[in-house]
C-alpha cells in the first residue's frame, strides 16, 4: 500500500515552508516515526517523520522548493 507524505500543519498563521533537506533517498528503507525531511519557515524548523514503515518510494518535491500546508511531498511503499 502506498502512503502519502504531506506537509503538516506548521502553526498558527504559517501557510508555507521550504523543503530544507531530505534525510533519505528514494528506495531507502524507513522506520515508523523516522525523520524523512526538514521543513523551514521564517519562524520554525520542522522535521517530517514517516507515518509508516517501508521504503521511500518517491520524492516529489526537491530541496529548496516552497510548499504549502497539505502539499504532497512524496510516498512510502508500506512494508517494502
Amino acid at each position: 500500500m502506498t502512503v502519502e507524505i504531506k506537509v503538516p500543519v506548521l502553526g498558527e498563521s504559517v501557510a508555507e515552508a521550504t523543503v530544507a533537506k531530505w534525510f533519505k533517498q528514494a528506495g531507502d528503507a524507513v522506520a515508523v516515526d523516522e525523520p524523512l525531511l526538514e521543513l523551514e519557515t521564517d519562524k520554525v524548523t520542522v522535521e517530517v517523520n514517516a507515518p509508516v514503515a517501508g521504503a521511500l518510494a518517491s520524492i516529489l518535491v526537491p530541496e529548496g522548493t516552497d510548499v504549502e500546508v497539505g502539499a504532497l511531498l512524496g510516498t512510502i511503499e508500506e512494508g517494502a
